[in-house]
């Protein structure tokens, strides 16, 4: 079987310059890691530019070429960099291979339409590069965070040691002061107890919220829906301003007129502040379950003598369930998150995590706050990998895709 054929007039010059464009980017990142930027430019590209022109010309070796490659790099990572350096070595070595044949043997249009001109592959595959970009600058400061909160110093900055990848420049020390520290439990534990009952509050109304208006009969529809997403569009200050003032009267009512401890009241105050945040994004995503619900269910159900609560738990809950449980997963992390509202209507003795990492940036610089934004990722990536799965889950049940 042929290859594909290759759209560019000198597929020889062309792999070339790309197989030194990705060798100077990496030997820039590596450079700068050691000081020199211009020099591991410069050094990357060419180092690249003679490994393919010698592979291009033994191509009928090719698995012998690309093993090689990945040798060479393992042996060279291992020497400058250690352990870690073979690691690396392997994939960069496994990926040169790789590109380096794709673009030269012309494997790259073999699952494109073959009428597509030079410019329209080009155009396909630089539009990927520029999604990959774009994804790249959004997730870089997370990638920064999660290996900084390893660093062995007191630094917000990756020291020398790091930046060789030697195991003393790296340890779990701002782990075990988290988990050690009575400052950071106490705010971890607040928010532990005030996300899981706000996104409760949230959930129970937002799902209510959204199954009322999804009657026809509702007037007003629109106008009441956008008053009740508006905390979310409103500035967030600006809703924390008002719900200072309205929820210490609120406060002022539940402690002189009831007598309930003032402990107590600051925890519903910011219970309710959240769960203000959190019914927005119930309301939407359980909503958007409700479009594609069968109305006549609920008719049938109520002919076989069903009450309307029953109907609910039994036939509408199940299968707007995956909306229900995504909403309540966005108002977890909303209120989760959350800083400005909770130091508008809170006190001290309701201090959340978030608060907490915000004093120890204002006050102390703490490192600590590196430890807890890696553990804030990675929860965060829990819920959202739960939340693509109820996503499809909720598609497969409304016959939106193949079970």
């Amino acid at each position: 079987m042929s290859e594909p054929k290759n759209s560019f007039l000198s597929p020889f010059v062309f792999t070339l310059i790309c197989m030194a464009m990705m060798g100077g980017l990496i030997g820039l990142v590596a450079g700068v890691a050691n000081g020199s930027g211009p020099l591991g430019l410069i050094s990357g590209a060419l180092f690249m530019f003679l490994i393919s022109f010698l592979a291009i010309f033994l191509r009928q070796k090719e698995l012998i070429v690309r093993y090689s490659i990945c040798f060479f790099l393992i042996i060279f990572g291992f020497l400058f960099i250690g352990i870690i350096g073979v690691f690396l070595g392997l994939i960069l070595g496994w990926f040169s291979g790789w590109f380096l044949y794709w673009l030269n043997l012309g494997r790259y249009r073999a699952k494109l339409q073959p009428y597509l001109s030079a410019g329209q592959v080009l155009w396909h595959y630089t539009f990927r590069v520029i999604c990959g970009v774009i994804f790249v600058f959004l997730i870089t400061p997370i990638l920064v965070v999660m290996p900084l909160s390893f660093n062995a110093q007191d630094f917000f900055t990756f020291t020398p040691e790091m930046l060789r990848f030697d195991p003393d420049g790296y340890s779990l020390k701002h782990y075990k002061d988290f988990f050690t520290n009575n400052e950071w439990q106490r705010s971890f534990k607040n928010s532990l107890l005030i996300a899981p009952v706000a996104t409760i509050v949230s959930v129970s109304l937002g799902t209510l919220a959204a199954i009322g208006l999804s009657q026809s009969h509702v007037p007003f529809k629109r106008a009441i829906t956008a008053i009740l997403i508006s905390p979310m569009i409103v500035p967030l200050i600006i809703s924390a301003t008002g719900m200072f003032f309205f929820y210490s009267h609120v406060g002022n009512f539940l402690e002189d007129r009831i007598g309930l401890d003032k402990n107590f009241v600051g925890y519903v105050k910011v219970i309710l502040a959240h769960s203000v945040l959190g019914i927005p994004f119930v309301i939407i995503t359980v909503t958007a379950t409700l479009v594609g619900f069968d109305s006549s269910l609920t008719r049938a159900a109520a002919n076989m003598g069903a009450d309307p609560v029953k109907t609910f738990f039994k036939i509408q809950m199940p299968l707007i369930l995956p909306g229900v449980i995504s909403g309540g997963l966005f108002a977890f992390i909303t209120s989760f998150d959350e800083v400005v509202v909770v130091m508008f209507v809170g006190s001290t003795n309701q201090k959340t995590l978030p608060w907490q990492m915000f004093t120890g940036l204002r006050e102390q610089i703490s490192p600590t706050i590196l430890a807890v934004a890696t553990i804030l990722v990675a929860i965060s990536i829990a819920l959202l990998v739960t939340l693509e799965l109820l996503r499809r889950r909720s598609e497969r049940l409304r016959g939106l895709s193949p079970g």
